[in-house]
């Protein structure tokens, strides 16, 4: 992972510059907002959010640090886990946000009363109501195909495909990678498709061999490869109304198309890196290794 990380960051740049920026052509949008210096009321009401924000951060320690905190498990003492404070971590980060964000408003004097906050968070939830129907039709579309089981189908019967192959040594490897690619296009889930091939594939690597280890890390490369190109992944239908900010005429196959040459590039890259580690037979990490011994 440390050496991917130069890698990708390598891969991603010359793909931006070389392949996806002249696609795009110049930009057309909205003027970048200028930037002027805080007034006295701004000034203030930062203070103000600086001074609630630390009240706030006070009042969530005292309720948790001292043993018999109230967010504290009331039998087992624990923090984390089934406890009131993990249960209600949703409003806790709701209010992290809020009482800071209301207390600038009061010390800028843009917010005078409850309408007044009322008001401001509408305006903000309003830019939220492309995603919010996008979010809709894709949640249809996701819970239909997990009902139709196609994607459990296609992970077993691809996975049965492979085995009855005969491949051996990296040919098996490389196989592995792009089934894995393949099926992440129909089963968002990371978990849910190592859970379906994991016992198809590590004892059967293992005869080879292999480590488990070794297994999990081609499988993520064909797992990581085609996330930025399926519509199933969980935060495509985000990405799309992120982008529709910048392009109001972008849709699904605008997006697929103009990611596909990142997923095709990242997946050949971490294919060779991996050759290269199974050539040389370098560690996977502290005390792990390609091979069993």
């Amino acid at each position: 992972m440390f050496v991917s990380t130069f890698l990708i960051t390598a891969l991603g740049t010359f793909i931006t510059d070389r392949i996806i920026e002249p696609r795009l052509g110049e930009y057309k949008g909205k003027k970048e907002v200028e930037i002027t210096h805080l007034t006295d009321e701004e000034k203030k009401g930062l203070r103000y959010a600086l001074i609630s924000f630390i009240i706030f951060i006070v009042a969530i320690l005292l309720l948790v640090v001292p043993e018999n905190g109230v967010l504290r498990d009331p039998e087992t003492k624990k923090i984390l886990g089934h406890t009131p404070f993990m249960d209600g971590i949703v409003p806790i980060i709701a209010l992290f946000f809020l009482i800071p964000g209301v207390a600038y408003g009061f010390g800028a004097k843009t917010i005078k009363n409850d309408k007044d906050i009322a008001s401001a968070m509408s305006k903000a939830m309003s830019t939220m109501g492309g995603y919010l129907v996008l979010a809709f039709v894709a949640a249809q579309f996701v819970s239909y195909f997990s009902y139709s089981k196609l994607g459990t189908i296609l992970a077993v019967k691809g996975a049965n495909f492979l085995k009855s192959t005969g491949m051996t040594g990296f040919g098996l490897i490389i196989g592995f990678i792009l089934i894995s690619a393949f099926i992440n296009l129909f089963i968002g889930s990371a978990s849910a498709k190592w859970a379906i091939m994991a016992p198809i594939f590590i004892p059967m690597l293992m005869q080879l061999g292999f480590t488990p280890e070794f297994t999990q890390c081609a499988y993520r490369i064909g797992d990581s490869s085609t996330n930025i190109i399926t519509p199933l992944m969980s935060y495509f239908a985000v990405i799309v109304a992120f982008a529709e900010k910048y392009d109001e005429d972008i849709g699904l196959g605008t997006l697929i198309s103009t990611m596909l040459p990142y997923s095709i590039v990242f997946l050949l890259g971490w294919t060779l890196l991996f050759l290269v580690w199974y050539v040389f037979n370098l560690p996977l990490g502290p005390g792990v290794h390609i091979f069993l011994r």
